[in-house]
């Protein structure tokens, strides 16, 4: 059996992950700060899988929300094999129009939580056959075209993430665990999920990707799933971008 935890599994990449390693071998913890709906919809589809699934509502911004559930997954399965920080949020402000609160928001909900959740998880993970970490940035963190949407709050939480991921590979190395990043290009949204661009702006946007479209939660899904496998057994500190060839 294994045990993963999903943070942000009600909706998007989150879910597609829940779906793609779904079965009857698996336990998940699954994790919304809000999206009662969607979470008990991906928990049910998970369930109908084969496997066995607990959910959690926590705000990330909380300081102790990550370890809370971290140590909610060890408390219910007996341990944890896999992490995966999918949970965030893009903020579009250009940084003259900024709130320090806003940054500060962005850093505790997407790299301080990271921080908390993998510190708490890695006793368990050490122990583990099979530890993995996955977690989920942006191009944003690595793109900044002057004509373009700069997302500075994400891509600074973003960039912060990655540091902790490479960081915590390093550390983890000797037990076996691997630490793997996924940065998705612009993403499909869930029907009637908030969007921060606007119909034309996502239209455009399209237009310059060399795949000529965005991506998909799937695509996302399909790229965490291949870090959580036995075949990516050697590949730790990485980060794998999923963007069409938008970083051409």
């Amino acid at each position: 059996m294994t045990t993963a935890l999903i943070t942000g599994a009600a909706s998007g990449i989150g879910a597609a992950i829940a779906a793609r390693i779904a079965g009857p071998n698996m336990r998940l913890l699954l994790h919304t700060r809000k999206n009662v709906d969607g979470l008990g919809a991906v928990a049910a589809a998970a369930k109908a899988a084969g496997a066995e699934v607990e959910t959690r509502l926590a705000d990330l911004a909380d300081p102790a929300a990550g370890a809370e559930l971290a140590a909610a997954a060890i408390e219910r399965f007996g341990g944890l094999d896999w992490l995966v920080a999918n949970a965030g949020f893009a903020d579009k402000r250009p940084i003259a129009s900024l709130p320090d609160q806003s940054v500060q928001e962005s850093f505790a909900a997407i790299a301080d939580s990271f921080f908390r959740m993998a510190k708490a998880a890695s006793p368990a993970l050490r122990r583990s056959p099979q530890g993995r970490v996955v977690a989920i940035s942006s191009f944003v963190a690595h793109r900044f075209p002057p004509a373009g949407d700069v997302f500075a709050a994400s891509a600074a939480a973003k960039a912060a993430l990655e540091a902790l991921a490479r960081a915590l590979a390093a550390e983890l190395s000797d037990a076996g665990v691997t630490v793997n990043v996924v940065a998705p290009g612009y993403t499909q949204k869930d029907p009637g999920a908030h969007a921060a661009l606007t119909a034309d702006r996502w239209r455009a946007i399209q237009a310059r990707i060399p795949f000529g479209r965005l991506a998909t939660p799937t695509d996302c899904a399909a790229a965490a799933a291949y870090f959580l496998s036995v075949d990516a057994g050697y590949v730790t500190g990485q980060t794998l971008h999923i963007d069409g060839g938008l970083g051409l």
